[in-house]
């Protein structure tokens, strides 16, 4: 069977020299190099007691380190849970009582947040080629189970236990390769890695991409505007980011009294996790003076399951064709459906999950015995077979009958110049849901509630137009910065009548 860590293996064997990554404190690696570091890691496992099929979770922030960890647990044969050293120590708990790992690594050196996780649980410090890093000994409990598994990844719901998504070696190889053919990378190429490793966007779709073209990836711990803008003023190639992080570095770039980026080497930006909108798209291409290009996948896809193509000023807003290899249909009766030509998106193809662990019941919901993956997203195919994304089913609002969808919303209020980025969410009262607009905006340059109203009324219908709109210099995001719209009403709402 081939595995992920063959993609570092074939790279040392074509070029040993050329460099792998770069990271944020410093460290610069060629592959060659990343090949002995997660070699003297894998080493550190084997002496912790980890063998195939055991399971190694990861409490990382991006770092050289997290990356031979990686590589260190599949040389192992183990199964290797990335998982965000931010989330609290309820979250990180669950995760251990679930997946019950065989050992803990935390990238201390880069995250406070990890250190704080590794002091709670009494670990020590290990080093080598890798560099530095946390370990906790957990106890081996190898699962036959997971002989083809690669990687769980703990989706974050907002109520309940997580949910471990299996992720096959083949799986991941398949999206790796995919992305790599979809942005045309080289080994020349330099990519923004600052997309979480603990996210599938950051893990696939950079890390993986990368190792299998030979390409650099220039690593960034923690998102912000200004170290993206640096970076692509510095020489990278490839952006790939979600619509909050363009939306940030464009203000940023502002603010500094410039209207376009000017990046030397920039050839290639996307943009996934969150539909588009055309006047933002607009906007961004007009920033870059190239295509942003778009594309729809999750976690259990391993990433990308379509993505667009388009020459700069398209006013395509689809996420594209699928890639090839995966297939898409739409199930018209599916909840938030119209019975024609919109409905629940389902995908299928060979980079779909395995399942979630230890959880037969929800995969049983999540996968058809076709082999058809149910998205939970609501969309609609062309008639040039390119998916549009219309809203997540949960996320959609009904009002007065009718049915509203997010996108379209905050497609409306990202239009006017003042607006940074916007949320919009629903909120049951008094029988009906009313439409919630969380707009981010400037201090130093923002609009009135009063003509944020005034804008939508030209541009939407009655029933779409927000019931309240809140204003505010920042909204709630996750490490990705995709933004968290379960927590607008808790964290902004508390003046809402």
């Amino acid at each position: 069977m081939a595995r992920v860590e063959d993609f570092l293996k074939d790279r040392v064997a074509v070029a040993p020299d050329s460099t792998a990554l770069s990271d944020s404190s410093g460290v610069k690696w060629s592959y060659a190099e990343l090949d002995r570091a997660s070699d003297d890691l894998a080493a550190e496992l084997r002496k912790a007691g980890v063998q195939p099929t055991d399971r190694v979770l990861l409490l990382v922030e991006n770092c050289a380190a997290a990356v031979a960890a990686l590589h260190a647990a599949w040389k192992v044969g183990a199964v290797i849970i990335p998982f965000n050293a931010r989330q609290t120590e309820a979250e990180v708990a669950k995760v251990l009582k679930h997946a019950t790992p065989a050992a803990i690594l935390m990238t201390s050196h880069v995250s406070p947040d990890a250190a704080a996780h590794g002091a709670r649980m009494g670990a020590h410090e290990i080093t080598g080629a890798f560099g530095s890093l946390l370990l906790a000994q957990g106890t081996s409990d190898p699962d036959a189970d997971l002989h083809d598994v690669a990687v769980l990844l703990y989706t974050t719901g907002t109520t309940g236990d997580p949910k471990g998504v299996m992720l096959t070696h083949s799986g991941i190889r398949f999206g790796g390769m995919a992305s790599s053919g979809l942005r045309k990378m080289t080994p020349d190429d330099v990519v923004y890695g600052v997309l979480p490793m603990s996210h599938v966007f950051g893990l696939i779709s950079v890390l993986t991409g990368a190792c299998f073209t030979g390409a650099h990836v220039q690593i960034e711990a923690r998102f912000s505007a200004q170290k993206l803008y640096d970076a692509a003023m510095g020489g990278i190639t490839i952006i790939p980011a979600v619509p909050q992080m363009h939306a940030l570095v464009m203000q940023y770039t502002k603010e500094q009294g410039m209207e376009r980026l000017g990046a030397p080497k920039l050839r290639y930006v996307s943009s996934g996790g969150a539909p588009l909108d055309p006047a933002w798209k607009r906007k961004a291409e007009a920033f870059y003076e190239l295509p942003l290009q778009n594309g729809f996948g999750m976690t259990e896809t391993s990433s990308g399951a379509s993505a667009t193509n388009n020459p700069i000023g398209s006013p395509d807003i689809s996420v594209g064709p699928v890639t090839p290899g995966t297939e898409a249909m739409i199930d018209v009766n599916a909840p938030g459906g119209n019975g024609v030509d919109e409905g629940e998106v389902l995908v299928r193809g060979p980079h779909l999950m395995k399942g979630y662990y230890r959880n037969e019941a929800a995969t049983a919901a999540a996968l058809t015995p076709e082999g058809w993956l149910r998205t939970g997203d609501l969309g609609k195919i062309d008639a040039e077979n390119k998916l549009h994304i219309l809203g997540r089913s949960k996320e959609l609002i009904i009002h007065g009958g009718f049915n509203v969808y997010p996108p379209e919303v905050e497609a409306a209020l990202n239009d006017h110049p003042q607006v940074i980025q916007s949320a919009v969410v629903g909120r049951t009262k008094d029988g009906d849901e009313e439409v919630l607009a969380f707009v981010q905006v400037s201090d130093s340059d923002r609009p009135s509630v009063e003509e944020l109203r005034a804008f939508v009324k030209e541009r939407l219908a009655g029933y779409k137009r927000p019931k309240h709109i809140v204003l505010a210099t920042a909204l709630p995001a996750a490490p990705t910065g995709k933004l968290l719209k379960h927590k607008m009403i808790e964290v902004l709402g508390g003046d809402l009548p």
